[in-house]
Order: structure tokens, then sequence, then C-alpha cells
């Protein structure tokens, strides 16, 4: 997918995401354009290899550096220090790959948040605690099962198959409730 081929970089000098304004990018393959109002024009944004501990106030960073942060389809925060999804990525609609890998994401279930996303296609979470859990990738598969790439493997026939085999075995259904009228 094209995404413009200009990408913000961003090199963090503390531990929030408020320190991005304040940075340069890094220089990419492609020079930076930028919109008469100084924001960047650009549908990706690489806050890799930071110390990012949450992502605190990051709808109003982005905001603050992209001209079109509703457009914004590529996010890479790997290689930080976030614990948890922040639900602040499920906000970005229109976000196609996310990075998350080389983190401190800790429970599985975190994953469900990344459901909403309907244009998700590319996600990467190795390198977090979640990778040790048993079922890691058919847990992620079965929870988002239109991605095409995770971990920079692509997702086979096969992979979704297995997938669906080990949701039977391990996920059970949720209980239908009968509503009781009362008389």
């Amino acid at each position: 997918m094209e995404l413009g081929g200009e990408v913000v970089g961003l090199r963090a000098g503390g531990k929030a995401t408020a320190d991005l304004t304040s940075e340069e990018p890094r220089t990419g393959l492609r020079p930076l354009r930028h919109s008469k109002s100084g924001k960047s024009l650009t549908q990706s944004l690489w806050l890799n290899n930071n110390v990012l501990a949450d992502l605190k106030d990051f709808r109003h960073v982005v905001s603050l550096l992209l001209e079109h942060p509703e457009n914004l389809a590529w996010i890479d925060l790997s290689f930080n220090d976030l614990i948890s999804i922040d639900p602040v990525l499920t906000t970005f609609f229109n976000l196609s790959v996310l990075y998350l890998h080389g983190n401190s994401i800790q429970r599985l279930g975190e994953v469900n948040k990344l459901a909403v996303l309907p244009r998700l296609r590319s996600l990467t979470l190795h390198g977090n605690p979640i990778e040790e859990e048993k079922g890691y990738r058919q847990y992620v598969l079965c929870t988002l099962p239109r991605i095409t790439t995770f971990d920079f493997s692509g997702v086979t026939k096969a992979d979704r198959t297995t997938a669906e085999v080990w949701k039977r075995m391990n996920i059970k259904p949720k209980k239908l409730r009968i509503k009781q009228n009362t008389l």
C-alpha cells in the first residue's frame, strides 16, 4: 500500500508523547512535505526506538504534527516501554499498519481493543511478554481476522484454519441470556 512515501519519524527526548512536538523529524528517503500551516503531509508516523511509557495526549500531539491526522495509516511504536495497547490507537480508523513489537505488553486480551479497526492489515507484537502466552498467534488471528501480516509473516489459509480450531477448543462462547418478562 502506498502511504505517500513521506514519514514523520521522531525521537522523543523524554518519556512523554508531548515531548514529540519539540523534536525535529528524522530524515527519510524522501523529503517531508508540509502544508501552508507548517504541519506534515503524511500518513505515517514512526515513533520507534524511544522510551514512551504511555500515549497520554497522543491524539492531540498527532493533530499538532499532521495536517490530516484522520488519514493516519501507519504507526510504528516499536521498541518503546508501552505496557498496554492504548485505546487512542483505535480512534485512527484508517490505520492499516501498526508496529508494537519490542514493548512490554503483558496481557493478551489487550489485542481485543484493535478489533474495531476496519482497515488494520499488518500488526507486530513479537518481543512483548504476551508472545510467551500459549496460543499467542492463534488468539491474535482469531481476534483480528482481517490482518494479512502478523509479526512480519504472511497469514496463510493454514494459519486461519489452525486459529479457528484453536478458538473452538479454547474460547468458550458467551452464553445467551434469555430475557424473562416479569408479570
